[in-house]
């Protein structure tokens, strides 16, 4: 039988305001524990939550900037449930009236674009952490977390793969990146995936028995468990057995989910609207403020990168990933360098030396000043690609500027036509069995021919006109 697996996110992402929802308490990260708590946070009797303005904004900053609806009146809801990080007994969140309703986000798989349509995004407050570690046979609870303020950001179950559901994270990462509304630090806690995986025969329009998979942070696990869950759903129903709705761990030792409990249902929370928050009003002014003051978003400024600087839909797609690559580029052009040749250098060498060294592009020693430069000795033939290779390897040890490194090592490329004839005169009189190669239909002696010439010039010639001359002389 053939399968297909439905997918859905949940991802709860950390609003980057200076306190806490619902109170003043600071919500710095690396705090010692329980130092960053406020009378609200941690339930003492009398206590009354006070909504934090700035992360009404951010929500709404986000669902501009998806296209969502922004509902004038949403109300906050009591979820009940009972755990040791809980201090109220009851997580303060939205239910049946959220502040952002719908929108939807773009993703690529290799060249297929596929809209993802969203359900939802509701404020919330998060809980409080438990601690193992340092405990024997105990737990500690840190409670510095609790009332940290969340969006939560719930898709429609519309991706059909482990590939389709990492895009749509990264999409998503990006976008509350870009606009600033959060950090995105998946290893502190600010951006983290709760995935929802079943299966159905193909063909079949009814869902399957869901599984959730809970506190996914990072985009190697999300793939990385949603195909291990996948293939054990199948399993389990190929040999009888029935799928239990479940809540789930990814342990990223074994590769493998295990279940943690049995999955509630909404009606389990007993939800009911919180007597201690007025609705929350959201009037027309405050809204188009906040549009006003958006950023120019990733696919505006695609579309604006495709039409200004004539890049491909892939080129503009990935230089746009993030708010400050999108700046790196800019400035490259800015400085002189031609707009495809920084696309092709960002997105290959400095992207490749990134990835090596485990970097973001804010990271790079080597400024958009600094390669416009390399990249516009290239254009005027001063240097070849290959030697250009070697420079910007050298700049981003050294910290010096291409000029620098060219004039210090002798790189400058050797394009006087007399001196790059005699190099090729020579490698033909001493390579005469290569030439009766070419001469005798054999394409691949030219590429030959060409590299020892490079190599007799110690790649100084340009190739280019090696090209030329030695096609003359071959006849």
């Amino acid at each position: 039988m053939q399968w297909e697996v439905v997918i859905g996110l949940e991802v709860h992402t950390q609003l980057s305001t200076q306190s806490k929802i619902f109170s003043s308490a600071s919500t710095a990260f690396g705090a010692e524990p329980n130092t960053q708590t406020a009378v609200v946070d941690i339930a003492l009797p009398g206590a009354l939550p006070v909504m934090n303005k700035a992360a009404v904004e951010k929500a709404i900053q986000f669902g501009l900037a998806i296209g969502s609806k922004i509902n004038r009146k949403s109300i906050f809801a009591r979820k009940n449930y009972f755990y040791p990080d809980l201090p109220k007994g009851y997580q303060i969140s939205q239910f049946e009236l959220p502040v952002v309703e719908g929108g939807a986000i773009t993703i690529r798989v290799g060249d297929e674009e596929k809209r993802i349509n969203l359900t939802r995004a509701h404020l919330e407050e998060d809980a409080g952490k438990s601690v193992h570690e340092d405990f024997h046979g105990m737990s500690g609870i840190d409670l510095n977390r609790a009332g940290t303020p969340l969006l939560e950001i719930v898709s429609e179950p519309e991706m059909r793969s482990a590939a389709e559901a990492v895009a749509y994270a990264k999409a998503l990462h990006s976008i509350v990146t870009w606009i600033g509304i959060c950090d995105g630090n998946m290893q502190e806690g600010s951006f983290r995936c709760d995935v929802n995986v079943s299966v159905r025969p193909k063909g079949q329009k009814e869902f399957g028995t869901r599984r959730e998979i809970k506190n996914l942070n990072s985009f190697k696990f999300i793939e990385q468990a949603i195909k291990y869950e996948t293939q054990w759903q199948i399993e389990q129903i190929e040999d009888g057995e029935k799928i239990q709705q479940a809540t789930v761990l990814f342990d990223p030792e074994t590769g493998e989910t295990r279940m943690m409990r049995s999955k509630e249902d909404a009606h389990d929370y007993r939800y009911f609207p919180d007597p201690d928050l007025p609705p929350l009003v959201i009037g027309e002014d405050w809204i188009e403020r906040v549009k006003s003051e958006l950023p120019e978003l990733p696919e505006a400024m695609q579309a604006r990168f495709q039409s200004q600087y004539g890049l491909s839909v892939y080129d503009s797609v990935t230089l746009t990933a993030g708010k400050d690559l999108a700046a790196y580029f800019e400035a490259t052009v800015a400085a002189g360098a031609d707009a495809k040749l920084a696309s092709n250098w960002i997105t290959g060498e400095v992207a490749a030396t990134l990835n090596r060294e485990e970097k973001g592009i804010s990271e790079t020693p080597v400024s958009a000043e600094a390669l416009a430069q390399l990249i516009k000795r290239v254009m005027d033939s001063t240097i070849n690609n290959k030697t250009a290779k070697d420079v910007l390897k050298k700049m981003w040890e050294s910290g010096n500027a291409a000029d620098t490194i060219i004039e210090r090592d002798g790189l400058k490329q050797e394009s006087d036509a007399g001196a790059v004839e005699a190099i090729i005169d020579g490698v033909l009189a001493d390579n005469q069995a290569m030439v009766d190669e070419y001469k005798s239909g054999k394409e691949k002696a030219f590429n030959a021919l060409v590299g020892q010439c490079m190599k007799a010039s110690k790649g100084k010639a340009n190739p280019a006109q090696v090209n030329e001359i030695l096609k003359r002389k071959l006849g």
